[in-house]
C-alpha cells in the first residue's frame, strides 16, 4: 500500500479558478463539526427480488430518497474528486449492489466503476454499440439490482433486459451478459394496437417478482401525446427463461391502456400493497389479478396547469413534468405526489382505499412572485403510522421551454434537448427557488399536513438526501452570493446551514440536474459535474498522530451505524453502541502504530464507562484491553475516567495495533485494517 502524503484537497486549477482548493482546505483547518442525531430506521418493508444497499437511484422501492450510510458530519471535511476523461461527463446517477458497488450511466449503457479513483475506474461495463447491432440506450436511471445482483434495465428501443455483472467468484465481468432481453413494446404494439406511446419509460419489480413497466418520458401535454400503456412481465416467465427453459412471451406479458394522453413521467415505486404508478394525469395502485392482467386498485385523479416563465422572470426555461414532476413517494400507509397546479400541492393518500386524506400548498409563502414545479423527488422520512415527515424542492425553470412545442420528443435523453440552456451555462439564478419541511401527522382516523420550515434562499438541483445515520439533510448548490458551488449540509429539523463547502465558481461545476451519489462505506457523498470532474464530500475522521506528514487514504475509511441488536450480535455482549463502526486501512510504520479517530455525538455517560470494541478478521467484535486505547481530546489531552461526556465536543479514540496481530483484518504484511466502536456498559 502507498504511503500517501499529505496534500490539500482539490489542489487542481482549471481555467485560472481554483477547484476550492484553499476553500475546502480552510474548512477543514478550522473545526466544523457537528454532533450527529441519530434517527430511526425508515419503515420501508423490503422486496425480497431487489437489491437491499440503495438498489435504485431513489434509495428503495418505495422512492424515499432517505439514507442509510453515514455522511459528512463536518469532521475536517475535504473535498477530493475524480476525472472522468472517457464519458460524456461526470457519473450522472448511480445505485449500489448488495457488495456495495457502484452501477452507474456510461455512455450509452452502463458500468460498474470505482468512484473513488483520481481517475474513475471502468471496472467492467455493457455499451449497446459494441455489442448490439441495433443502436439504443439504457435508461440507467430508471434501473435497478435484483437481489441476485443483477442489473434490471429498460431501454430506448423498448426492451427490458436482465444483465448479470459478475462471476461466480464475484469478480466484475469485463463485459456484462444478457440473462433476459424482451421486447415489450413490440408485445404492447400487438395487444394494444400501434398508436399507443412506445417510449418505454421505467420499470421495477413487485413483491411477487412480477416486473412492472410504463411508457412516457418528460413534458408529456395530454392534448398532443399518444395513449400511454402499464403492464408487467410475469415472474413465471423470467423464472423460467433464467432457468433456460422456454416459455410463451406472449401469455407471459399483461397491459392496460392509459387514458387518453396519458403518460408516466417519472419512476415507479413498490410495496407490498401493489406498484404505484403517477402519471400526467392520475395515480395508480396496481397489482396482478390472480388470473394474469392489471388489477386497478385505486385510481386518484388530480389537477395540472401549464406554466411558462413570467414576464420579466430571470427564468428562461419550465418544468419538466406537465404533470406531477416526482416519482411517486410511499410509506406503509401513504401515497404522496405532488401536483402541478397554482400553487402546488402536496397530496397524501391512502394506500389502502385511494382516498385524499389530507392536502396542503407547498411554497406558496415564497417572497414575491416565484413560479414553483416540484421536479426532483420528494424526501419522505417515516418511522412510524403517525408521522411522516416530507420534504419538496422548486425546480421550475431547469426544462427547456421547448419541450412546450407539439412535436417535441423528450425521449431524447441528451441534456441539450431537456434541459434549459441558460440554466446549464450560467448557473442557479435560473431556476426558482424554495425548499419546504411538512409533516404528515396522523390523529386517529384523521391526517393533517404542517409546514415545519421553508428557505427562500436555496435553488437546489441535486435530489436532496435524508441520512437516518446522522440525521441531517445533504446537498449540493451554487452560492448566489459569491457564486461559489457548494456542498450543504442542513438541520433537518430547522433547516438551518450547519456546513457550506465552497469548490468553484466555475459555471462547468453546475451538477448537471442529477442526484447526488451515497456511497454506502460512510464516508463520501459524489456530486457530478459538468466539468467531467466527479467531486466526493468526505470526513478526515482518522489520522495517524505520531506520523502526521503520511495521509490516512480516506477512500479506505468506513463508518457504519450498528443497532443494538445488531451490536449484540457480533459481540455477544449487552453493552450500547455510542459510535459507528469506524473503519481505516493504513501501512504498518512501528511497531506498535496508533490509530486516531475522531468521534463526536457521545453523551450521557462518564468517560470510564465506556469500553472499545475491535472487530477480528472473522467479524467478531472483541473487547479491547484497556492499555491499547484511550480516549483523548483534541489538545492531546487524556480524558479522565469520571469526566462526562459532551455530544458537541469532538474526542479522538487513540488505538494501538500491531501489524499481523488479532486486530488487524488484512492478510498483508505491512498494511492494518483495523475497526472499533466504543460502548457504553
Amino acid at each position: 500500500m502507498k504511503i500517501r502524503k499529505s496534500k490539500k484537497a482539490l489542489a487542481l486549477l482549471l481555467a485560472g479558478t481554483c477547484l476550492a482548493g484553499c476553500a475546502a482546505t480552510a474548512l477543514a483547518d478550522e473545526q466544523t463539526a457537528f454532533a450527529p442525531n441519530i434517527l430511526e430506521e425508515k419503515a420501508v418493508e423490503p422486496n425480497p427480488y431487489m437489491g437491499s444497499k440503495d438498489t435504485a437511484i431513489h434509495n428503495d422501492p418505495y422512492g424515499t430518497d432517505v439514507i442509510t450510510s453515514v455522511q459528512s458530519l463536518g469532521i475536517y471535511p475535504e473535498v477530493n474528486y475524480g476525472e472522468e476523461p472517457t464519458s460524456y461527463n461526470a457519473t450522472p446517477n448511480a445505485f449500489f449492489d448488495d457488495d456495495g458497488l457502484a452501477v452507474c450511466t456510461y455512455l450509452s449503457g452502463f458500468a460498474i466503476k470505482d468512484l473513488s479513483m483520481d481517475t474513475v475506474e471502468i471496472l467492467g461495463s455493457f455499451i449497446p454499440a459494441q455489442h448490439d447491432e441495433e443502436s439504443y440506450n439504457i435508461q440507467t436511471p430508471y434501473s435497478f439490482c435484483d437481489s441476485e445482483g443483477n442489473v434490471v434495465c429498460p431501454t430506448s428501443h423498448g426492451h427490458v433486459m436482465i444483465m448479470q455483472t459478475k462471476d461466480e467468484d464475484g469478480n466484475v465481468l469485463e463485459v456484462f451478459e444478457k440473462l433476459l432481453d424482451v421486447d415489450i413494446v413490440s408485445e404492447a404494439v400487438a395487444a394494444l394496437g400501434d398508436d399507443i406511446d412506445t417510449n418505454l419509460l421505467s420499470i421495477i419489480y413487485d413483491y411477487d417478482g412480477n416486473l412492472w413497466f410504463v411508457s412516457g418520458g418528460f413534458r408529456k401535454n395530454p392534448e398532443y401525446s399518444d395513449d400511454g400503456f402499464v403492464g408487467y412481465l410475469s415472474r413465471a416467465y423470467i423464472d423460467a427463461v433464467l432457468a433456460g427453459e422456454e416459455a410463451d412471451l406472449t401469455e407471459n406479458t399483461f397491459f392496460l391502456r392509459l387514458t387518453e394522453g396519458e403518460n408516466a413521467e417519472n419512476g415507479i415505486a413498490s410495496c407490498p400493497s401493489g406498484v404505484v404508478i403517477l402519471t400526467n394525469k392520475s395515480c395508480y395502485l396496481f397489482t396482478a389479478n390472480e388470473s394474469g392482467g392489471v388489477e386497478t386498485n385505486w385510481k386518484v385523479d388530480y389537477e395540472s396547469e401549464d406554466k411558462s416563465p413570467l414576464e420579466g422572470s430571470e427564468v428562461t426555461g419550465i418544468g419538466l413534468a406537465w404533470g406531477g414532476g416526482s416519482s411517486p413517494t410511499l410509506t406503509n400507509d401513504l401515497v404522496l405526489f405532488t401536483d402541478n397546479c397554482y400553487p402546488v400541492n402536496l397530496i397524501a393518500v391512502s394506500m389502502e382505499t385511494g382516498e385524499v386524506v389530507a392536502t396542503t400548498a407547498v411554497l406558496d409563502s415564497l417572497t414575491g412572485i416565484e413560479q414553483v414545479s416540484v421536479e426532483n423527488s420528494i424526501i419522505a422520512y417515516s418511522s412510524s403510522e403517525e408521522l411522516t415527515s416530507v420534504v419538496v424542492c422548486n425546480w421550475f425553470g431547469a426544462g427547456n421551454s421547448g419541450l412546450n412545442d407539439p412535436d417535441a420528443d423528450s425521449s431524447i435523453q441528451t441534456y441539450e434537448n431537456i434541459y434549459d440552456a441558460n440554466w446549464m451555462a450560467e448557473g442557479n439564478e435560473y431556476i426558482s427557488p424554495g425548499v419546504e419541511r411538512i409533516d404528515v401527522i396522523q390523529d386517529g382516523d384523521a391526517y393533517r399536513m404542517e409546514v415545519v420550515w421553508t428557505r427562500e434562499d436555496i435553488r437546489d438541483t441535486s435530489m436532496l438526501k435524508l441520512s437516518t445515520a446522522t440525521g441531517y439533510l445533504y446537498g449540493y448548490w451554487q452560492n448566489l452570493e459569491t457564486g461559489y458551488w457548494c456542498y450543504y449540509v442542513l438541520d433537518f429539523d430547522t433547516g438551518e446551514t450547519v456546513l457550506e463547502v465552497p469548490v468553484s465558481d466555475d459555471a462547468t461545476f453546475n451538477n448537471m440536474a442529477v442526484g447526488m451519489i451515497a456511497d454506502v462505506s460512510g464516508n463520501a457523498l459524489y456530486a457530478p459535474t459538468n466539468a467531467k470532474i466527479l467531486l466526493r464530500l468526505q470526513d478526515r475522521f482518522v489520522y495517524l498522530p505520531n506520523h502526521t506528514d503520511v495521509e490516512v487514504d480516506l477512500d479506505q475509511t468506513e463508518r457504519i451505524p450498528l443497532s443494538a441488536e445488531e451490536f449484540a450480535e457480533v459481540s455477544g455482549t449487552e453493552e450500547t453502541p455510542v459510535s459507528y463502526l469506524h473503519t481505516a486501512v493504513v501501512d504498518a510504520l512501528d511497531e506498535d502504530n496508533v490509530i486516531a479517530f475522531r468521534v463526536n455525538g457521545i453523551s450521557g455517560v462518564e468517560a470510564g464507562g465506556l469500553c472499545l470494541f475491535v472487530m477480528d478478521s472473522d467479524g467478531n467484535l472483541l473487547h479491547a484491553d484497556e492499555d491499547c486505547w484511550e480516549i483523548k481530546t483534541e489538545d492531546g489531552k487524556v480524558v479522565a475516567a469520571e469526566e462526562e461526556m459532551d455530544a458537541d465536543t469532538l474526542y479522538e479514540i487513540h488505538v494501538t495495533v500491531q501489524d499481523q496481530s488479532d486486530f488487524d483484518q488484512s492478510e498483508d504484511e505491512g498494511t492494518i485494517r483495523i475497526s472499533v466502536i466504543l460502548a457504553a456498559e
